[in-house]
């Protein structure tokens, strides 16, 4: 299964790196380029593990996502329930830690793994998906340092 990743070292502890990464709204539109809308799904007011989110893509995909994982500070994990007919699978997962002797900034590490489909078409879609989605998760990490330097985005997480 084909994986791209990206990793940014941002001027706030893990902890705020976290919250930075789960704001929702218009915070998170002031720094994720990947997003038009993102809402929890079922009722759920805050994310956790099992808790459904809708994600609408900058171009209008649509994607139903679950969170797998969630361990604040330290990282996040999230499997598509349903999405796009050319993935077949498709999960992501975000990591943050303190940065050797610098206790005020964290690592951000952000992998994402996914499978296309038809079958028939997937090693030729899978290439291509790796060089699009690796253009995403690095703008989008670099927008989420810009979220991480924002007094406004920082201080709705604090």
């Amino acid at each position: 299964m084909p994986t791209v990743e990206s990793s940014i070292i941002v001027p706030v502890p893990p902890a705020t790196a976290f919250a930075v990464s789960q704001t929702t709204g218009e915070t998170r539109l002031r720094w994720d380029p990947f997003i038009r809308r993102q809402q929890l799904l079922d009722g759920a007011q805050v994310p956790a593990k099992g808790v459904r989110t809708l994600t609408v893509h900058r171009l209008g995909l649509r994607m139903v996502s679950e969170y797998v994982s969630y361990a604040p500070p330290t990282n996040v994990g999230m499997k598509m329930i349903r999405g796009s007919w050319f993935f077949e699978r498709l999960a992501g997962g975000w990591r943050f830690s303190p940065v050797d002797g610098d206790p005020t900034s964290a690592r951000a590490v952000w992998r994402y793994s996914f499978a296309c489909r038809p079958r028939w078409l997937a090693p030729i879609a899978e290439r291509v998906g790796t060089i699009l989605l690796q253009r995403d998760i690095d703008a989008r990490i670099a927008g989420f340092a810009r979220g991480c330097a924002d007094p406004v985005v920082v201080a709705a997480v604090s």
